[in-house]
């Protein structure tokens, strides 16, 4: 028996759907720039939703959601390789042209910034905050998006720097708190 809460039907669901939303946007969130390239071709999209999975094994692995529906997916699955490029606190406009907040759309929006190709092919940012160079493992649709796990093939970071945070809707970036007594 499925409860209108979870079969995603009906005004329940819809007040529940919206709690979870407003709920979810107080989470403090890293920006993320995802890209491919390969026989599909190029794109990329801006998330938020990336997770270390385990460090430990054969490789590492981390997650990323994409949306079924956004240009980047068909792509990276095509592709069957990923970057992750965490964006630096005073890269906010690029994260706004991959989110499709400018109109650039496929090709157009790699004109925002240098890029520099990782092992796997796929493009980074020729500045990252860091870079997780990622072959696509598994991915599996739940709902709207796909969760990929990437096995991590190579990583460059810099020395220094401040992570672009998403929380309450807007951009914002980390600040130290005092050390406890």
């Amino acid at each position: 028996m499925t409860s209108a809460n979870e079969g995603g039907a009906g005004p329940a669901y819809a007040g529940l759907r919206d709690r979870f939303l407003e709920g979810m946007s107080r989470a403090a969130c890293t920006v993320n720039i995802v890209t491919t390239d390969g026989p599909a071709g190029r794109a990329g999209l801006t998330v938020s939703a990336m997770s270390s999975v385990s460090a430990d094994g054969p490789a590492p692995r981390l997650l990323v959601c994409v949306h079924r529906d956004s240009s980047a997916c068909q792509a990276i699955l095509m592709n069957g390789v990923f970057c992750v490029t965490l964006l630096r606190a005073d890269q906010s406009a690029i994260a706004d042209v991959f989110a499709g907040r400018t109109g650039a759309a496929g090709e157009e929006r790699f004109e925002a910034a240098d890029w520099v190709p990782m092992a796997t092919g796929a493009p980074r940012l020729a500045d990252p905050l860091a870079a997780f160079d990622c072959q696509l493992s598994h991915a599996d649709q739940f709902g709207t998006h796909y969760v990929m796990m990437g096995k991590i093939k190579e990583v460059c970071f810099a020395d220094a720097g401040d992570p672009l945070i998403y929380t309450n809707r807007s951009y914002g970036t980390s600040s130290r708190l005092p050390q406890a007594a």
